[in-house]
């Protein structure tokens, strides 16, 4: 059975798939080691995309090899790369990066200008901003949102799993007397009806809220992150969940460290997400600065 002439183009396109020849020099020059690496476009050098990696070269050879990435490939005039000490120290660097430079193929770790959370206020969940709080210190937050919008959905699945009831939320108007429609449809525990107390529909709503609690940053000031791969050495400098920089000699590294200390910090979310379980948990190096 012969194939048309298209489909024999189309596979024979894809098996002889090879990436850009321009770009196998560099392969040689990035080493097996943490850090982040850079896709650079031509115009004025942009950077089209930034990742990282505990293995810099089995990463970067990945995208090489992908034909799915053959655009970003073509369109790639080198690649840069930036060792790290350590994979806390790649993550760190990675979210700094995208946000200063804004990569064209960046999308998920971009600055989020209206990051919210949940809070409770007079009995009542409120929406609150991080640009009006310092969600480093509140201990009262659940929850961080990149929107109003999906701060709001995640409490209506929060009170789907837990059948809570949306009027009480102040998610729906109630009518006077009358039940909110979830409970019509059994999909309500009652509270709006007298299906529950109003006590035992908190406790339910702030037992779940508790598991989405932002921690407050556990410390007066700022610290220094250690960490270590073979020779090389690397102090990141926290405050308030916000990655500062990182100092690369060990015998200067306290007294650099507290320079970049001096740095304004507020709430950054990416840097919680990075930096919660290594230091709640007490597995990381720290030293207070």
């Amino acid at each position: 059975m012969q194939l048309n002439q298209r489909r024999r183009t189309e596979f024979d396109a894809t098996r002889v798939y090879e990436y850009p020849a321009h770009l196998r020099a560099a392969v040689g020059e990035i080493p097996t080691a943490p850090g982040v690496y850079v896709f650079h476009g031509e115009e004025g050098d942009l950077p089209l995309y930034i990742g990282k990696s505990v293995n810099l070269r089995h990463r970067v050879l990945s995208h090489l090899r992908n034909a799915d990435e053959a655009l970003m490939l073509r369109q790639t005039k080198r690649i840069s790369h930036i060792r790290t000490a350590g994979e806390i120290g790649a993550l760190l660097l990675e979210a700094s990066m995208i946000k200063q430079q804004q990569p064209l193929l960046n999308q998920k770790l971009r600055r989020s200008r209206q990051l919210c959370s949940l809070q409770m206020q007079d009995g009542k969940l409120q929406v609150v901003y991080s640009k009006d709080l310092n969600f480093a210190t509140r201990p009262d937050l659940y929850g961080l949102f990149a929107s109003r919008q999906s701060a709001l959905q995640a409490l209506r699945d929060l009170a789907d799993l837990q059948k809570l009831c949306y009027g009480v939320l102040g998610l729906e108007k109630l009518a006077k007397g009358k039940p909110c429609f979830r409970a019509m449809m059994r999909q309500c525990a009652g509270a709006c009806r007298g299906g529950e107390s109003r006590e035992v529909h908190d406790a339910r709503l702030m037992n779940a809220l508790d598991r989405m609690r932002v921690n407050c940053w556990p410390f007066s000031g700022a610290i220094g992150l250690v960490e270590r791969h073979g020779e090389d050495y690397q102090m990141h400098v926290v405050r308030n969940w916000t990655y500062l920089g990182s100092v690369v000699d060990p015998k200067s590294a306290t007294a650099e460290a507290k320079k970049l200390a001096r740095m304004a910090a507020g709430f950054d979310a990416d840097g919680y997400k990075i930096l919660c379980r290594p230091i709640l948990s007490g597995t990381a190096e720290i030293v207070l600065l």
